[in-house]
């Protein structure tokens, strides 16, 4: 997507934003204007993830002087106060004294049988994916809700195609991104009354860390691309776009408590 300043001047937060959705999603913001300040768990082995996003960011700042900053913090989402932390870190960052948007992407993902699934990655997948995306999101919204920014807000949570089917090898994970999802209906409506529209994207088959293997595998790429009737799986920047497009009220001012498919048409070939 071109520089068009979509989200000039604009303030944002979003977990998981070192590797594949979320990175995508913190460098178009930045493009588009949106300073943006990133949660990430700084882990050593992801730390040539965080030195690349620092990099690209610079590039994009240096080419386009009025792209966003970006920032990062690290914290687990798990810990109900890494939320807050987030959201005060952007303000002092940033100086803007205003949030404007907020991206709950942080989520893991460990496929195992259910007959096997033990208890701690039962217990793990839901905190990150469940009770970290609701700390993040009220601690964002509650900033949004104090008025300073007159547009008010807007909280994108990234769900998962996850939510509408079911998935043998997930069954820990479905009910999460059903949440998350049902989370942003509800916020939805708890919300509205501050001009605070919140929105889930829900993603397909998407080319990350997360599946990498998999699609590395031609027999099974070839699976999931002959489901899809683009013919491709989905790469991280295809979800950029419509993260811009709910991020920015002249261009979604009205859509609320929607959920946005970004699968290449899966869901409704899988009907």
């Amino acid at each position: 997507m071109p520089v068009a300043n979509l989200l000039a001047g604009k303030t944002a937060i979003l977990t998981g934003g070192t590797t594949g959705i979320g990175r995508a999603i913190a460098l178009e913001f930045l493009r588009q204007g949106c300073s943006v300040a990133v949660n990430h768990l700084g882990l050593e082995k992801d730390k040539q993830h965080l030195e690349s996003l620092v990099d690209e960011a610079a590039k994009i700042k240096s080419s386009s002087p009025s792209a966003g900053t970006l920032a990062h913090l690290q914290g687990d989402v798990q810990d109900p106060a890494t939320g807050p932390a987030l959201v005060e870190f952007a303000l002092e960052t940033f100086g803007t004294g205003r949030l404007d948007v907020c991206v709950s992407n942080a989520g893991i993902c460990t496929f195992a049988e259910f007959l096997d699934l033990d208890a701690d990655l039962f217990a793990k997948t839901v905190r990150t994916n469940l009770d970290g995306a609701f700390y993040v999101v009220q601690a964002a919204a509650r900033q949004m809700a104090r008025g300073q920014s007159p547009a008010g807000g807007s909280v994108i949570a990234v769900s998962s195609i996850s939510a509408l089917v079911g998935g043998a090898g997930q069954t820990h994970y479905t009910p999460t991104k059903a949440g998350v999802l049902s989370l942003m209906q509800s916020t939805a409506c708890a919300l509205g009354r501050y001009n605070i529209r919140c929105n889930a994207l829900l993603p397909g088959t998407i080319k990350t860390q997360l599946n990498e293997e998999d699609l590395n595998q031609e027999e099974k790429r070839r699976y999931m691309e002959g489901r899809i009737p683009l013919g491709r799986t989905g790469e991280p920047r295809d979800l950029a776009g419509p993260a811009v497009f709910l991020a920015c009220e002249e261009l979604s001012g009205y859509v609320t408590g929607a959920q946005l498919l970004v699968d290449g048409g899966l869901f409704v070939n899988l009907q």
